[in-house]
């Protein structure tokens, strides 16, 4: 991959094995992994077990109110946290697993949540059911919210003005902003065995029906979207969602405000965010490798094998994205890639210029991209760890290792007792896999319309995505004290990835058991990349002095 000079050069291994050049080096990675050199305190591992378990005693506690549905939602978040618990209970205690144990565990873990997640189905089917007759007290108050006959002591109303009365009593001017010939058709799409409408009320464009679901929310929302689109063809369109009290109501809103399509100046600023990306990812190998690249651009014949890994990073990442978008037809706007000296890119940025029809799909698009460029970077630092030999090209400091648990623990069982060393010769594509995983780890972190973000707002809602959100946010505030990376994204969030997506057409129904599963899995993977190991922990798998 690399010019033989570089590996038969003396000069070049001098340059290498120079004390002032480690310094260098090791600084330059360390900027790469966003990760500090110096590990955490000791108590650090028995401080994260106490907090996984406080959240288990917290969860627990909120379950109990619930009845058996709530420990059994509860029970699936203890399976998918204990083979983790387990692993650095262990590990702090000295006891080690190997790589197949931790597969099991991980098998073993998902298949109790699928298990557990047919059961709470069972229980919620096994619930009473809601009796589908209308109550006679709303159909009464629904009766209300029709159009009232012309007041000939009135003026004339216009054709988006009606009266509502829907509380006994109350009568109030409200400004509907949907056609009167439109909000019947409208109501005329409603029954009572689909979705009972009780109440009409004024929202942006559009209109808020409450009222009552009458059945699974997939097929109603699927049943109204056809009446909708046969009534008023593709006019409005019709949002399946929850409210501030956590009832279903349906939202109707104009389709003109259907997300906008990337314009020139989006395009072009793109198209700049590109090529500003490409020459920091050529500038990144140069560092690497022990140059700036920008003064000797003859040498760029040495930087390609790793600008490529970048690359193939952030390449597979977008189209993955792209590939499960156009399978359901969901419209993406042009990758508006970040820039970055430390690692070449923080990945790319995309939005939806489209409505999402479910959080499954919101889920699937958000969790194809890390899942591809994660899987590509894991296979390059697993294939570099077995290529690795004395002689190789880059010489990392052992301690380094200790910057990830990730990456620390796949070096420990691929390189055993090399680790012990001061320097540890590597194959380039450690620290390219490394580099990768950084990047999509950063852009799984559970913030705005970050891929992390996305996920958590498919899996469990708005209102957890908008905690996860702050909860990132001031996590990264306080790590920018210590680290200039967690600064720069803590801005990122603040100013451009804070808002979370628009909710989907249908917000009721919740991704499968599997897709949780997968996406807690991306998350942790996401926090294991990202922390750095204990001393003490450290020590127990022997890297570094």
């Amino acid at each position: 991959m690399f010019p033989a000079t570089l590996f038969h050069n003396p000069q070049n291994l001098m340059l290498l094995l120079d004390r002032s050049a480690i310094d260098r080096f090791k600084l330059v990675l360390a900027q790469a992994t966003g990760t500090p050199i110096a590990a955490s305190p000791n108590s650090a591992t028995a401080a994260l077990l106490l907090l996984a378990l406080g959240i288990l005693g917290w969860g627990f506690y909120r379950a109990r109110g619930q009845g058996k549905q709530g420990i059994l939602a509860w029970l699936q978040s203890v399976a998918l946290m204990i083979p983790w618990l387990l692993f650095f209970a262990l590990s702090a205690a000295g006891i080690y697993l190997n790589l197949v144990a931790i597969l099991l565990l991980l098998v073993a873990s998902t298949g109790l949540y699928i298990y557990l997640g047919r059961q709470l189905r069972k229980a919620l089917s096994d619930a009473p059911a809601i009796d589908s007759r209308p109550d006679p007290a709303q159909l009464k108050n629904s009766q209300t919210n029709d159009f009232s006959a012309p007041d000939p002591q009135q003026p004339p109303a216009k054709d988006n003005i009606k009266i509502i009365t829907s509380r006994p009593g109350n009568n109030e001017l409200e400004i509907i902003p949907v056609p009167v010939e439109d909000l019947k058709a409208i109501k005329g799409i409603f029954g009572i065995d689909t979705f009972f409408a009780t109440e009409t009320i004024p929202y942006q464009d559009g209109v808020i029906l409450k009222g009552n679901l009458r059945g699974d929310p997939e097929q109603v929302h699927s049943r109204l979207t056809a009446s909708l689109q046969e009534k008023l063809n593709d006019r409005y369109r019709l949002f399946l969602v929850e409210n501030q009290e956590d009832k279903p109501v349906v939202i109707i809103l104009p389709s003109t405000n259907d997300p906008q399509r990337t314009n020139l100046s989006q395009k072009i600023l793109a198209v700049v965010l590109l090529l500003a990306t490409i020459a920091t990812s050529l500038e990144t190998a140069g560092l690497l490798l022990g140059f700036d690249f920008f003064n000797s651009p003859a040498r760029y014949l040495e930087v390609m094998p790793i600008v490529a890994g970048i690359w193939a990073v952030l390449g597979s990442g977008a189209i993955a994205r792209r590939v499960l978008a156009n399978k359901y037809n969901v419209g993406l706007s042009w990758p508006f890639f970040i820039p970055t000296w430390q690692i070449g890119s923080f990945g790319a940025i995309d939005r939806f210029e489209s409505l999402l029809p479910n959080r499954k799909v919101l889920f699937d698009i958000a969790f194809a991209g890390p899942a591809a460029g994660g899987t590509v970077s894991l296979l390059m630092l697993v294939v570099g760890l077995v290529l690795s030999k004395p002689g190789s090209l880059f010489q990392i400091p052992a301690e380094f290792f200790k910057g990830s648990i990730l990456v620390g623990t796949l070096a420990k069982v691929i390189l055993g007792s090399a680790l012990q060393q001061p320097i540890v010769d590597v194959h380039p594509l450690v620290v390219i896999g490394w580099l990768g995983l950084v990047i999509t780890a950063i852009n799984l972190m559970p913030a705005g319309q970050l891929d992390g973000g996305r996920i958590v707002q498919a899996i469990y809602g708005r209102k957890t995505a908008s905690r996860a959100t702050l909860a990132t946010f001031v996590v990264l505030a306080i790590a920018s004290l210590v680290n200039q990376a967690a600064l720069y994204w803590a801005i990122v969030i603040l100013i451009v990835q804070r808002n979370l997506e628009r909710p989907s057409l249908n917000e009721l129904t919740e991704p499968d058991d599997a897709r949780a599963a997968l996406g807690l899995l991306a998350l942790f993977l996401m926090v294991a990349a990202l922390l750095p190991l204990t001393p003490a922990l450290a020590g127990r798998l022997g890297i570094g002095n």
